[in-house]
């Protein structure tokens, strides 16, 4: 016959008075850790005690209970109803449920404090962002639900952005598919369909990191700190129906703007009103655009307007700020540090003393009548108005009066009104797109750079050598000695030299876009408006002028105007006589090597870094893979091998960015092949270009077939 089971009888439980419970030394728990006591307590008064005591009796000396009872398990929650009673939110005699073990019991009740602690499963995160998605669907507010549970505000959105993801990667992460950090990256986008597309793309992969996940959801859109969101802003992109995907989880920079074509469209129309509002002034022409090329304003002669006069009441606002700077730099004279009021109070004192010194500026009604104005958007997002440019077309008929002016070369466009009429002209739009890079496709053989390419690289380089000349008035003079010798004396040709002494300004038919805000093409431009402003109104005055300069100062500006004429660009050799020979190009190249050597120039200190849109797009995968590996290492370069073509870009332009690596065209000719080359110079037949300078014709052809061109639309 079978024996009886034995049947578990488990412990009893009772209500047991709070002021008959004491605290157990046998409790395991001695360290804080979770929630505080005070926020327990809190939670119990709002919502009582959801989980008993386990207390065992206390016995005297001879065994027996004595009606009080110890808390070996529970300690914490003890110290919460202690805190309420306290606070006379509970009564000392307020029953408290209790499990009741056996005081004989073999289980010793440093076991039970343990088992209590340890045996406890921890709530799976999906589980705690699940169960605050249901508290906000049934009514529960973000603020209610952070105050519930003693949290932020900030906590319960992220929990709430976590539980939004999609169901299916949800599933992954539950299964332990992928980690809390990938889970928070694809909760940059409410898309479910695009989220499970990146999962599925990367999935197979083991270079799965959070910031290629939001990389890959982020690709198509525009970032808050682009200088058009920053112009629109976004309240109105919004309120135009725009959605901003942010990140809760990490610093955003203010999101990613989802809709370009909106964006686009409201810059377009907020620089037509902008233009409108200018074109009431009567100007001929306004030229609108998002970022005008460096040297637009070339070929074109620029009015000399009249700075308005201060008011009695500027004047008086200026002396006051002027008088208030005065007392507080005297007032902390010596002091090693300003406290940050006082120094945010200078700032804005300087601020407004900036802003007495951007006056507005009259210009003539006749001269209005026939010039115009550019309308553009600045690199902080701002809204750009240069006035007052006359184009050689629009120029007053040799019977009036011309005035001199600047030169250079303009941008094409023609106005057949009469000069005298005060007729604006429609505003034109004009927003370029980014410039296509090559297919994505691995090379059987690596391919030169393209023409297109090496022209723009050597345009930058071009402008960042004419800066570094203008600073060193020694080399820029030997430089235009040199040109001299070979114009001078007959022994010498004067063909393919980079210093062009008759300082005709190099232009540029090829450029990526922000060449105008690179460091060197601020510099120069500063430069040019502080010796503008120096010189006399008056051509006939101009000698005299330059006689009075002392010889550091003529020296300067002579490394100034001899800087224009550098010409280290890159282009197209025409190889049957209708054009520049490839020959010269390459002498030009030599030459233009020589000068950046003598001025040590250095296109990283130039600022100039590696990017997607100014190399890493636009060549192959193993031009990319060959950068990386050598700015950042073999094991850099590996990290991206697998991927695509323009994530590998995007990852190549984070691991180069502080490497200091330049493409071919952009770095400085080795002392040995300058002098190889110089002597080959004397065998033109022979010789043999760098390999980025031998590109072929049909992919020349086709990289610029693919290349999408800015249109001006009347």
């Amino acid at each position: 016959m079978a024996s009886a089971v034995q049947k578990i009888i488990l412990s009893s439980s009772r209500d047991i008075p709070f002021n008959k419970l004491v605290l157990s030394q046998s409790n395991v728990r001695r360290v804080k850790a979770g929630v505080s006591i005070e926020e327990l307590a809190e939670d119990i008064g709002r919502r009582t005690l959801l989980q008993g005591l386990s207390v065992r009796p206390v016995l005297d000396a001879e065994g027996a209970e004595t009606g009080m009872f110890e808390i070996p398990a529970g300690g914490r929650r003890y110290r919460a109803l202690e805190l309420l009673v306290k606070q006379k939110r509970l009564a000392k005699t307020a029953p408290i449920p209790c499990v009741v073990r056996d005081a004989g019991s073999d289980i010793l009740a440093e076991d039970d404090s343990l088992a209590e602690n340890i045996q406890r499963a921890p709530l799976h995160p999906l589980d705690q962002f699940r169960a605050f998605q249901a508290l906000r669907e049934k009514g529960r507010s973000e603020e209610d639900i952070a105050a519930s549970f003693f949290t932020s505000v900030n906590v319960v959105k992220q929990r709430l952005r976590l539980a939004s993801v999609s169901p299916a990667l949800l599933d992954v992460y539950a299964e332990d598919g992928m980690s809390l950090e990938q889970l928070m990256a694809f909760t940059v986008t409410g898309d479910h369909a695009r989220q499970e597309q990146v999962w599925q793309a990367i999935s197979g992969s083991w270079q799965k990191e959070p910031y290629q996940i939001r990389r890959m959801l982020t690709e198509k859109t525009v970032r808050a700190s682009d200088r058009r969101a920053v112009f629109v802003g976004l309240d109105a992109y919004e309120a135009a129906g725009g959605v901003v995907l942010r990140d809760l989880f990490q610093s955003d920079d203010g999101g990613w703007l989802e809709d370009v074509a909106l964006l686009d469209g409201l810059v377009a129309e907020k620089l037509k009103t902008q233009a409108e509002v200018i074109a009431a002034a009567g100007w001929k022409w306004i030229e609108v655009a998002i970022d005008f090329p460096y040297g637009h304003t070339r070929g074109l002669r620029e009015l000399e307007g009249v700075a308005t006069d201060l008011s009695p009441e500027e004047h008086a606002a200026i002396e006051a700020l002027n008088a208030e700077y005065a007392k507080i730099e005297a007032e902390y004279d010596g002091a090693e540090e300003l406290p940050d009021e006082v120094d945010q109070r200078l700032g804005e004192i300087e601020t407004a003393l900036a802003a007495f010194d951007d006056r507005p500026v009259i210009y003539q009604p006749a001269d209005i009548a026939r010039a115009g104005v550019f309308v553009g958007i600045d690199a902080e997002g701002a809204l750009s108005v240069d006035r007052g440019y006359v184009r050689p077309e629009d120029e007053a008929p040799a019977s009036e009066p011309e005035q001199d002016g600047d030169a250079g070369s303009a941008m094409p466009h023609t106005n057949s009104a009469d000069p005298e009429t005060p007729a604006v002209q429609r505003a034109v739009i004009t927003i370029g797109g980014q410039v296509a890079g090559p297919d994505d496709e691995d090379d059987e053989e690596l391919k030169p750079l393209p023409d297109r390419l090496v022209t723009e690289l050597t345009a930058e380089r071009t402008l960042a050598l004419q800066d570094k000349l203008a600073n060193m008035p020694s080399v820029a003079f030997q430089a235009v000695l040199h040109k001299f010798c070979l114009d001078v004396f007959s022994r010498y040709f004067a063909y393919g030299t980079a210093m062009e002494v008759s300082v005709r300004s190099t232009s540029f038919p090829a450029q990526a876009q922000g060449l105008n805000d690179t460091p060197a093409a601020k510099a120069i431009d500063a430069r040019r408006k502080a010796w503008e402003e120096r010189m006399p109104k008056d051509k006939a005055d101009l000698w005299d002028w330059l006689t009075g300069l002392t010889g550091d100062e003529q020296a300067a500006l002579f490394a100034h105007c001899a800087s224009f004429g550098v010409n280290a660009l890159y282009e197209k050799g025409d190889r049957y006589g209708g054009g520049t020979s490839p020959h010269t190009v390459e002498q030009r190249i030599a030459d233009a090597d020589r000068i950046a050597r003598a001025v040590d120039l250095d296109m990283v200190q130039a600022g100039w870094r590696p990017t997607v849109d100014n190399y890493l797009g636009r060549v192959p995968k193993r031009r990319i893979l060959e950068a990386v590996r050598e700015g950042a290492g073999d094991r850099a370069a590996q990290l991206i091998d697998h991927l695509k073509k323009g994530d590998m870009a995007k990852e190549a332009e984070r691991l180069l960015a502080e490497t200091g690596w330049l493409p071919e065209p952009l770095r400085m000719a080795d002392e040995q092949e300058v002098a190889a080359g110089e002597a080959a110079q004397t065998d033109a037949d022979g010789e043999e270009l760098p390999e980025f300078l031998t590109e072929d014709d049909e992919e020349s052809v086709a990289d610029e077939a693919d290349e999408p061109h800015m249109v001006a639309a009347e």
